[in-house]
C-alpha cells in the first residue's frame, strides 16, 4: 500500500509536492553548507559574534535538511542526497566570500529570501492538496525565519 492513500492524499499531488521540497533540500543544502562555510572561516571584529550565531544557523539548517528529506520520503518518494544534483537545481550558489563579516550576513539573508519564497510557494500548492503535514511545515520553518532576518538584518543596521 503507497503512503498517498494511507494518509489522505493523492498520488499525483504526492509526487509534485515532493519534487518542490527536493529543490527546497538542495537550496536548504547549499544554504548550510555556505553557513558552515562562514562559521569556519569569518574574520575581523565580530569573530565573537558571528562564529557561535553561525554555528546556531547551521544547527538548524540541518534540523530543516533532515526534516524536509524525511516529508519527501513519507510522500513516498526519494530525497536527493548529491551535491552535484542539488546544484543543478539550487537558486542559492555557493558562496566564495566567507570571511567577511557583512558579506556572509548579506549572503545568509539572501538565501533566506530563496528558502522563504520557496515555502511560500509549497504553501499554496500544498493548501489545494489538502496537506496539512507538509503545509504545517512550511508555516513553522517561516514564522522562525522571519524573526531570524529581523536579526540579521538589526545586525547591518537595517
Amino acid at each position: 500500500m503507497k503512503n498517498a492513500s494511507i494518509i489522505g492524499l493523492k498520488e499525483a499531488d504526492c509526487k509534485n509536492i515532493a519534487e518542490k521540497l527536493n529543490v527546497l533540500l538542495a537550496n536548504y543544502s547549499v544554504f548550510y553548507q555556505n553557513t558552515r562555510g562562514s562559521h569556519w572561516n569569518i574574520k575581523g571584529d565580530q569573530f565573537f559574534t558571528l562564529h557561535p550565531k553561525f554555528e546556531e544557523l547551521y544547527n538548524s539548517l540541518v534540523l530543516k535538511i533532515d526534516e524536509i528529506a524525511e516529508r519527501i520520503l513519507t510522500l513516498g518518494a526519494t530525497p536527493a542526497h548529491n551535491y552535484s544534483d542539488y546544484l543543478k537545481v539550487s537558486t542559492i550558489k555557493e558562496s566564495k566570500e566567507v570571511s567577511d563579516a557583512t558579506k556572509s550576513v548579506e549572503n545568509i539573508l539572501a538565501s533566506f529570501k530563496v528558502v522563504i519564497d520557496l515555502q511560500r510557494e509549497l504553501l499554496d500548492i500544498t493548501d489545494k492538496a489538502g496537506d496539512e503535514g507538509t503545509n504545517s511545515q512550511m508555516s513553522d520553518y517561516i514564522t522562525e525565519q522571519e524573526k531570524e532576518v529581523w536579526m540579521y538584518n538589526s545586525y547591518l543596521g537595517k
